[in-house]
């Protein structure tokens, strides 16, 4: 079985809506997965932005999340579910 992860909020390939982007309200979009193998302990989810801050000249990698110990058994999470642990633009945790 194939690990999924999808979110209602946009399309597959498609463009963030700027509600979950810093030009917005910079809400966490809901996400949902399936798939997760069996006897999996927990989950973790990195969101890299390798073309940041510009696409047309791409300078870093700016890392939106690091989120880990998420209950195998969730199949969904937004906030306060998803907590962000580190972003590129804060030192600070969440």
């Amino acid at each position: 079985m194939t690990l999924t992860l999808t979110s209602q909020a946009f399309r597959q390939n498609g463009e963030i809506p700027g509600q979950h982007t810093c030009q917005g309200a910079d809400v966490s979009p809901p996400l949902e997965w399936s798939g997760v193998p069996a006897n999996t302990k927990s989950l973790a989810l990195i969101v890299d932005d390798p073309d940041a801050p510009d696409p047309a000249a791409p300078k870093i990698t700016w890392v939106h999340w690091v989120l880990y110990n998420i209950p195998p058994t969730a199949t969904r999470g937004s906030r306060p579910f998803l907590r962000t642990i580190w972003r590129s633009d804060s030192e600070s945790t969440y």
